[in-house]
């Protein structure tokens, strides 16, 4: 039983040290893209800014 406990007790640990890691930019900025947008800045700008896909697709077009 000790055993068990043990194995559960890593087993936890390593799924909160997953849970508590933060992508890094590079993953941030392809998570993106999936969902529109050129960056994580980008995307962030348009969660809590006055950007939106929209306005980010047109500067995009114009290039």
């Amino acid at each position: 039983m000790e055993k068990k406990r043990e194995a559960l007790r890593k087993l936890m640990m390593a799924v909160e040290k997953e849970l508590l890691h933060k992508p890094n930019k590079k993953t941030l900025d392809r998570l993106s893209l999936l969902v529109g947008f050129q960056d994580w800045d980008s995307f962030q700008d348009a969660l809590h800014g006055d950007a939106d896909g929209k306005t980010n697709y047109e500067v995009m077009s114009e290039k």
